[in-house]
């Protein structure tokens, strides 16, 4: 498959769902890496990240080279946020610089990833809250939200808008209905729960401002892309303005990726550098 979400942004995987995953629970200190162990309950298995957070086994390829060529140097962390950046650009996106020196959580947060990670049927207020606790504002809640511009997202994330969106029997009306007969063919009433669809139809496999010109026209995938449409002017306008310039949405995509990366890391004598990402050192 989101290359990065970029929403598991401080998380390095995948995304299938809003996930936007992407994001740090605890600051960006690779505690979703964990594993189940004594004392720790892994993020791995949170409601946002369950069967949607994958590809944690490149993260394993990438940490032993690395303790191979310089063993305890380069932590968990850094990876993912080396990751999030060479993999978008990899499919087509923009480079950043990416600040280093983090280091490795102590723990994880199963209760944190539920209740933190922006879900899909949230309510426009609800994720600009949840990114602003982060200390992260509307124009990232925007830009980071163009990350769905790759990966794929799961039926039951987004069936509600095909067929009861307001406890009406009824789609969404904002949905384009060729679109939504299309997704009806393949994310029926009731099973397919995994069955997966491109977050962005037109061009799933690269990274560009597609999605934003697919809102513009009703064929976002997800609640949580039509509402930056729908319900606020700023969103709407900065969704207009990425549809219009490509440029402008790779460098607000690329501040904001920089921001959430610097978000409460472990620096210092705080954490460890693990060696290796699915558990603590000793282990």
């Amino acid at each position: 498959m989101h290359v990065p979400w970029v929403y598991h942004h401080c998380h390095g995987t995948p995304p299938t769902s809003y996930n936007t995953s992407l994001f740090c629970v605890q600051g960006c200190d690779a505690s979703v890496l964990l594993d189940n162990s004594t004392g720790i309950v892994s993020e791995k298995g949170s409601n946002p990240n369950s069967n949607s957070a994958r590809g944690f086994e490149v993260i394993d390829e990438i940490k032993a080279a690395l303790e191979t060529a310089c063993p305890g140097t380069v932590s968990c962390a850094d990876i993912l946020a080396l990751a999030d950046r060479d993999s978008t650009v990899l499919v087509g996106g923009p480079y950043w610089d990416v600040p280093l020196g983090r280091r490795d959580s102590l723990g994880a947060s199963i209760q944190g990833s539920n209740n933190d990670i922006p879900a899909p049927n949230n309510t426009l207020p609800t994720i600009i809250t949840k990114f602003r606790r982060q200390g992260l504002d509307v124009a990232d809640v925007v830009a980071l939200s163009g990350a769905h511009t790759i990966g794929l997202s799961r039926c039951t994330s987004f069936r509600q808008r095909l067929y009861n969106q307001t406890d009406n029997g009824m789609a969404d009306a904002t949905l384009e209905a060729s679109y939504a007969a299309r997704l009806r063919q393949g994310c029926p009433r009731s099973g397919g729960d995994g069955n997966l669809f491109p977050l962005d139809l037109a061009t799933p496999a690269r990274f560009d401002n597609l999605y934003f010109k697919n809102l513009l026209v009703g064929k976002g995938l997800l609640s949580s892309d039509e509402v930056l449409l729908t319900k606020s002017a700023e969103t709407v306008a900065l969704v207009k303005a990425y549809a219009d310039d490509v440029d402008l949405f790779f460098q607000h995509f690329a501040q904001s990726m920089v921001k959430m990366g610097n978000i409460s890391p472990l620096t210092g004598a705080q954490g460890e550098i693990r060696k290796n990402c699915r558990r603590l050192n000793g282990n």
